[in-house]
């Protein structure tokens, strides 16, 4: 599968792109090598071979060590909000920004 540059001004436009000529012919020049190498994997043939293993296969088959859920840093929520320039109720103040 081959792009031409008529693909490539369409990509962009829809991206909201603006590519110079060069640009679009560098880009254009790159997808193209990129389809040819997809090709040429594509070309292997690969039909007696075993996939190789994956850590999500062994998931299954193994029980995780997960650690206790409990609460290890204390409670410094007064001690963090002295420096800040204005709290009310526990909680940050900040200006507002949407006008």
């Amino acid at each position: 599968m081959a792009l031409t540059a008529q693909d490539i001004e369409r990509v962009a436009t829809l991206a909201r792109l603006e590519l110079r000529p060069e640009e679009a012919a560098l880009h254009l020049s790159q997808i193209n090598g990129f389809f040819s190498i997809v090709h040429a994997m594509q070309a292997v043939e690969t039909g007696g071979l075993e996939p190789l293993a994956h850590p999500i296969d062994v998931i299954g088959q193994v029980q995780l060590r997960l650690r206790e859920d409990a609460v290890s840093e204390p409670d410094d929520r007064q001690a963090n909000q002295q420096s800040a320039p204005a709290v009310e109720r526990g909680l940050f103040l900040v200006p507002k920004v949407i006008e």
